[in-house]
């Protein structure tokens, strides 16, 4: 069974994972210049750097449809610079799953493939979609919603850690993101983790750096540029999330079902 995934963030990225494992072939298309902010368990650092390794899976660049197939043939995960998903008519897949996350629908038809899944909010399913999967944490994260939507964005990040909305670092202003700290590095509040036009983007509590755009992003005011975990647990960093492998389980089971692997 083949599966392409729209997105290589770090959600999608944990898709792939449980599909994968599973024995499900995944090709994953992303944009030509990822914004993924937990760099290192995204897929979509392969378009930049040619590949990405993230737990014992590895990804790579692909250039074209017939390139994925080669490189699937191989054992790795197939990235393409496809935000459009022009790939999808050309490889014909068994399942598609919208992992964008763009908290609505970019495109993705119901008509796209035998099963199509909608991760988050934006899809209604039996609309343009067979099922939708829930991305907000609580009590119905990974949950398959056969008819119906998931639950509406609220703008607001989930607890991790007993913090919200503070976790996540937005930038300070319009412009290129010039970034100062690593991910993986401890941070303390007040702490300057990356600036844009020389006003710095400041760290609003201590804990790891988990995520933070790449050096060079054109970014706006307050789009959200970084991450802070404030387990301080630096694996955490380079591994897969309890919310990726959760919304994960959750497109394995609308794409067994809907294909009809589970009866």
């Amino acid at each position: 069974m083949l599966a392409v995934i729209r997105g290589a963030g770090d959600i999608a990225t944990g898709i792939a994972l449980r599909l994968w494992r599973a024995g499900i072939r995944v090709v994953m298309t992303d944009l030509p210049q990822p914004t993924a902010i937990r760099r290192t368990v995204a897929f979509s650092q392969a378009i930049i750097h040619g590949e990405a390794a993230v737990e014992d899976v590895t990804a790579r660049r692909a250039d074209t449809p017939a390139q994925a197939l080669e490189l699937l043939r191989g054992g790795e995960i197939p990235v393409l610079a496809d935000p459009e998903g022009a790939c999808i008519s050309v490889l014909r897949p068994a399942a598609v799953v919208d992992a964008i996350l763009a908290k609505k629908n970019l495109g993705t038809q119901i008509t796209d493939a035998p099963v199509v899944v909608g991760v988050g909010p934006g899809f209604t399913a039996g609309t343009d979609c067979h099922a939708v999967v829930e991305t907000m944490r609580g009590h119905y994260l990974g949950r398959v919603i056969y008819k119906g939507s998931a639950q509406p964005n609220t703008g607001v990040p989930g607890l991790i850690g007993g913090f919200a909305g503070e976790r996540v670092l937005r930038a300070p202003a319009d412009g290129v993101f010039h970034q100062i700290l690593e991910i993986g590095a401890q941070v303390k509040t007040g702490a300057a983790a990356a600036e844009v036009n020389g006003v710095p983007m400041t760290c609003t509590l201590d804990g790891v750096l988990r995520g933070i755009l790449a050096e060079g992003t054109p970014v706006r005011k307050g789009m959200k540029a970084g991450d802070i975990d404030p387990r301080c647990r630096l694996e955490h960093c380079y591994c897969a999330s309890d919310k990726a492998l959760a919304v994960g389980g959750g497109v394995l089971e609308a794409v067994l079902r809907l294909s009809g692997a589970l009866v």
